[in-house]
């Protein structure tokens, strides 16, 4: 017979033979865990970096402008003066912010038309689908670019047009996994029992295509991040002086033949973390799809 509190310790003793499993799984996969690690650096940089820098990103300084990368101005300085070390630090948290917040506003919508238009079907699929279908007509970029003109030029509608735009996917890849789950014996039993479909859908659907989705939302956050950028390189996303990488690569567009530091450093920031996430991604995708055999 099991003592007190035995069932706990071999519950905790259960879950952490899970994450050692997926760690194990994972870490097969030597690329992913190199990007997974960078990802982790890079958040800890873009929360505590800003409290070590000694530079002020939006201070003005004329008397030092375009200096090349030396001893104190690690990565130089741009055309008004400002270190662009201490503003790609600066900056790193936005763009980590609208990459991530973007995904989630449009994870939250897009699993929800997803899960209702696979669960339902019938005429409620064909009109969500059809507006997804809509969505998916416009190239990602150009859908992002009219929304951000109908809106505003801010950070915050940039937030909203990325997330618009990774709608479809999510509605996508959650109806095609809800229409498999709903099948199941399982469902059918919980239905016999009296389990009203809003419990079925978030109490038995949602959690068993969670895998999926996670997947899905790691891999987007590379491609918001990159639409953000872009949005923002365009002049339609942050506007100066916040020290956006997208907007620092507008800055330093005129200075790239005589002074191409301005415009390298944060176009290689962006590049390393849309790297590392995909890197990332993909061993995720490999531990969590159950369609990716090894």
């Amino acid at each position: 017979m099991a003592k007190p509190g035995e069932t706990s310790v071999r519950a905790g003793e259960r879950k952490f033979g899970g994450w050692k499993t997926f760690y194990k799984k994972f870490s097969r996969n030597k690329a992913a865990l190199v990007g997974g690690y960078f990802l982790v650096t890079v958040i800890i940089i873009a929360v505590i970096g800003p409290l070590f820098t000694t530079f002020d990103p939006t201070k003005v300084d004329y008397s030092i402008k375009l200096l090349k990368p030396n001893a104190e101005h690690w990565f130089g300085t741009d055309h008004n003066g400002r270190d662009i070390f201490t503003r790609v630090i600066h900056g790193m948290h936005l763009t980590l912010f609208v990459g991530i917040f973007s995904v989630v506003v449009g994870a939250v919508i897009g699993v929800i038309l997803g899960i209702f238009s696979g669960y339902f079907g019938g005429k409620l699929d064909s009109i969500i689908m059809r507006f997804v279908d809509v969505l998916l007509a416009f190239p990602g970029i150009l859908l992002a670019l009219a929304v951000v003109s109908v809106l505003g030029k801010s950070l915050t509608n940039v937030v909203i047009a990325v997330g618009i735009f990774s709608v479809p996917t999510f509605a996508r890849v959650v109806r095609g996994a809800t229409l498999a789950v709903r099948k199941l014996e399982y469902i059918d039993a919980m239905r016999a029992l009296g389990a009203n479909d809003m419990r079925i859908i978030f109490r038995h659907v949602l959690p068993n295509i969670t895998s999926p989705i996670i997947v899905q939302a790691t891999l987007r956050v590379a491609i918001a991040i990159l639409t953000a950028s872009g949005l923002s390189f365009l002049g339609l996303g942050a506007q100066p002086p916040t020290p956006e990488w997208g907007a620092m690569l507008n800055d330093g567009r005129d200075f790239m033949a005589e002074h191409p530091h301005v415009a390298f450093f944060p176009g290689m920031a962006i590049v390393l973390v849309v790297v590392a996430i995909n890197m990332f991604g993909d061993g995720l995708r490999d531990v969590l799809d159950p369609k990716v055999t090894k």
